[in-house]
């Protein structure tokens, strides 16, 4: 007979003597709380250290888990959140359990600095990877083998990612969300989070809005807005300039000032995100997508697209399924 199992994918995170609890805070927080608002299994997440006990954490406090490398090992995605030391090498045990896991297929993520742990058991060589700004250079030095990009939030190369700094952790788990369960799932989650539903990992800092404009400056702001509500429309900067009662120079100015960017870019990137749900929500052919967020042409939809994502249009409606998985079955 035949059971519907309600346990979700199994997440482990690995603590360290030393860390911040944000570092796995960010974990716990995409993996670990309850979903009750979701009618399918959620994330079954362990907290797992190397030697189970107590692990003190910056500010004085004392974590303490009864799970090792064991339970570590065993997950269907497991995450390393950093490092005590980016200059030492990973354990003999922890790089044996990060390398059986991916030898059975499990995922493995890295947050921060934790690229550092899975540099170690070589599962990263040849591979295109991130970690902290910071860090970069120190994991180019130590592992030369290692395609480091420093220029990016995240990196998809599954079933290994790797993330930048802390926050940009957060950015990856939504994105691990999206990929299990779709991208209504990981909105949901983000706004429960209140943090914005997609960033992509590219680091152009894909926002669901706009950079805010200049609080003192109403007049870029209120274009802004008008642009957002038109942007099939042939937008120029010489009619965002008169929406703002200024001359192209003057708008300009203080365009940049309040976005850090310059209209047609930011327009650009407006348009393409503006094209992640039609893409997301099914078939509605490339052509289609493109006039409706309004760029001319396809051709330009997909230079675009692959400049400001990282990937083509079609290459990311296929990475984004539009429903959940089914639930698993497992016999009884």
């Amino acid at each position: 007979m035949l059971t519907i199992s309600r346990r979700g994918p199994t997440v482990s995170v690995l603590a360290f003597e030393g860390m911040s609890v944000f570092e796995i805070g960010i974990v716990t927080e995409a993996f670990g709380l309850p979903r009750p608002e979701f009618d399918f299994p959620w994330y079954d997440l362990t907290i797992c250290a190397e030697t189970p006990g107590p692990i003190r954490v910056v500010g004085g406090a004392t974590l303490h888990t009864e799970h090792g490398l064991d339970t570590f090992a065993a997950a269907d995605t497991l995450i390393v959140p950093g490092v005590p030391d980016v200059h030492a090498d990973p354990s003999p045990a922890l790089v044996e359990a990060l390398r059986t896991a991916h030898a059975r297929g499990a995922r493995v993520m890295s947050i921060c600095s934790g690229a550092f742990a899975l540099a170690g058991t070589g599962l990263l060589d040849g591979r295109r990877a991130t970690t902290h700004w910071r860090y970069a250079d120190e994991l180019r030095a130590k592992h030369p083998s290692i395609q480091v990009d420093a220029d990016v939030l995240y990196i998809d190369d599954s079933p290994i990612l790797t993330s930048a700094g802390s926050a940009a952790g957060l950015d990856l788990c939504l994105h691990v969300i999206r990929l299990d369960h779709g991208p209504a799932v990981a909105n949901a989650v983000a706004r429960r989070l209140v943090v914005q539903p997609h960033r992509d990992g590219g680091q152009a800092q894909f926002v669901e809005a706009p950079v805010p404009a200049d609080p003192d400056d109403d007049r870029v702001a209120r274009s802004i807005e008008w642009a957002l509500t038109n942007l099939t429309a042939g937008i120029t900067v010489d009619m965002l300039a008169r929406r703002a009662h200024m001359s192209s120079r003057t708008y300009l100015r203080h365009f940049a000032r309040a976005t850090g960017t310059t209209p047609i870019r930011w327009l650009i990137t407006q348009r393409v995100h503006a094209s992640l749900p039609l893409l997301e929500a099914g078939t509605m052919p490339i052509e289609e997508v493109a006039a409706s967020v309004g760029f001319e042409t396809a051709v330009t939809f997909r230079h675009h697209f692959t400049q400001t994502m990282r990937t083509s249009p079609s290459a990311y409606r296929r990475a984004f399924p539009a429903v959940p998985p089914a639930l698993p079955l497992t016999g009884s």
